[in-house]
């Protein structure tokens, strides 16, 4: 599922309302990030990636080092926010690592099309996370150090967890 980029809804101004907004704008705030440094090369090399201008928002990253076959590509930096608790135990070192069903391995699921496209990818859906519902919007962009292959791919995510449905009163 592509994603159309439309938050014209939020006017609401309430400090609680600005927090969700802001944590909305996580891939909004990184795709700009990237399409800046690649506009003057056409590409955008790991080195270009600095965890100090993301802030914040790299508690919500992950950075990919590409590998044959794929799903032992490694996993350089995984932000605390996108594993589960019960995720972090077993110290998952490559993509395989992750079960599919998961929120890392949902991202990660992406990587075939961001290597085919050589281009910016973003999604938005459900999943379950830390054993629970929740509504996702993620990013993956591909990065290259010789502009000849994509050797790296910087994914990030947010979510929010969905509320069970309220019974009825009788």
């Amino acid at each position: 599922m592509t994603w159309k980029l439309d938050f014209s809804a939020d006017d609401d101004r309430t400090p609680q309302a600005e927090q969700s907004h802001g944590r909305r704008r996580l891939v909004e705030r990184l795709l700009y990030y990237w399409t800046e440094i690649s506009t003057s090369r056409g590409f955008v090399r790991l080195d270009d990636i600095d965890p100090w201008m993301i802030g914040d928002d790299w508690k919500n990253c992950l950075l990919v080092e590409v590998r044959s076959p794929l799903d032992l590509s490694g996993l350089l930096a995984v932000g605390e926010n996108l594993v589960a608790e019960s995720e972090r135990q077993m110290q998952g070192h490559v993509v395989a690592d992750y079960p599919a069903d998961s929120l890392m391995g949902l991202i990660v699921s992406h990587l075939p099309q961001v290597l085919s496209r050589w281009d910016s990818l973003v999604d938005e859906g459900t999943t379950r996370h830390a054993g629970q519902e929740i509504l996702y919007r993620c990013t993956l962009l591909p990065l290259s150090e010789t502009g000849v292959a994509v050797d790296h791919v910087l994914a990030a995510a947010n979510y929010k967890f969905i509320a069970p449905p309220r019974r009825a009163r009788a």
